[in-house]
């Protein structure tokens, strides 16, 4: 199992280089520190795409967190 963590620092702005990290590094369990979104704007949509579902919890311009886990079994 490939757990990982990640302080994205906003992660809307940095979703391209998020959605290729994911790709590559394929990592089970991901720990997103730094989200600076709200609820509703955290790209759930993105990470689904990829093969994981996601808890988080955002503010707008501070904090947040996300935890991203890989369907694979």
């Amino acid at each position: 199992m490939k757990i990982a963590t990640y302080n994205i620092n906003g992660v809307n702005g940095r979703l391209p280089v998020l959605l290729r990290w994911l790709q590559q590094a394929r990592p089970d369990i991901v720990c997103l520190q730094e989200l600076k979104a709200v609820h509703d704007k955290f790209p759930v949509r993105h990470i689904e795409r990829l093969g994981y579902e996601a808890l988080w919890i955002g503010q707008k311009s501070w904090n947040g967190v996300a935890f991203p886990a890989s369907h694979a079994k």
